[in-house]
């Protein structure tokens, strides 16, 4: 009798044990579950959004695969590493790999040499142009007129407008505004990465000009 009643007391804590273990298993998947996409939508954001081309590349594997981003984190800054090229320009580079197999490469928008902004890949699909964080940020490729990578005023202000407009859009501020440099170490904006003055200028321009924005919401 004592026997049995040792035995039942044994498989009792081993199936409170199991219980226990697979709540905790539970949970910790539960945590791990990435949040999924989100916007802010109304009419003041919509009335404040910048001027923007809507040229969506083809569906490919090369340049828009169609993923779905998880909820957006960051915007990340990238220049295009091809002096005086427009964005237009830029935009049908990544409409051609579908065709010329190169490489994988992509961005949500590409601000052009006369601040016109192309939307090349829609916020709520992964596009090919920050490595690790490509699944939860917008990317943005900027034009440049020369080696130096240096923005013109143009390209500058549409920059500023748009990442204060994203910001709006995804409950973020200038300091989730970040560099390609800072995901990889690679040399990109490098205009930004070999001034860092210049950088922590344009993410207190981007700041100034999402203060203004929510001044009016």
């Amino acid at each position: 009798m004592k026997k049995t009643r040792s035995h039942s007391k044994k498989g009792l804590i081993i199936l409170i044990i199991i219980t226990v273990v697979l709540c905790v298993v539970t949970i910790l998947k539960k945590q791990e579950q990435p949040e999924e996409y989100t916007e802010n939508k109304s009419d003041y954001i919509d009335s404040v959004r910048p001027d923007i081309d809507v040229e969506l590349l083809t569906p490919n594997e090369y340049s828009r695969a169609g993923i779905a981003t998880n909820k957006i984190t960051g915007i990340v800054i990238h220049y295009t590493a091809n002096p005086g090229a427009s964005a237009m320009n830029n935009r049908d580079y990544f409409e051609g790999l579908k065709d010329s197999h190169i490489t994988k490469a992509s961005s949500n928008f590409v601000v052009g040499l006369e601040g016109e902004i192309v939307q090349c890949v829609p916020t709520w699909e992964m596009a090919y142009a920050s490595n690790s964080r490509n699944i939860d940020t917008v990317s943005i490729e900027c034009c440049h007129p020369d080696e130096t990578g240096k923005f013109n005023q143009k390209t500058y202000q549409s920059m500023v407008d748009l990442c204060a407009w994203l910001c709006l859009k995804f409950d973020l501020n200038e300091n989730d505004v970040i560099r390609h440099y800072d995901v990889t170490g690679k040399i990109c904006p490098k205009y930004f990465v070999e001034h860092e003055d210049a950088w922590k200028q344009f993410k207190g321009d981007v700041g100034v000009k999402l203060e203004k924005l929510k001044e009016y919401q």
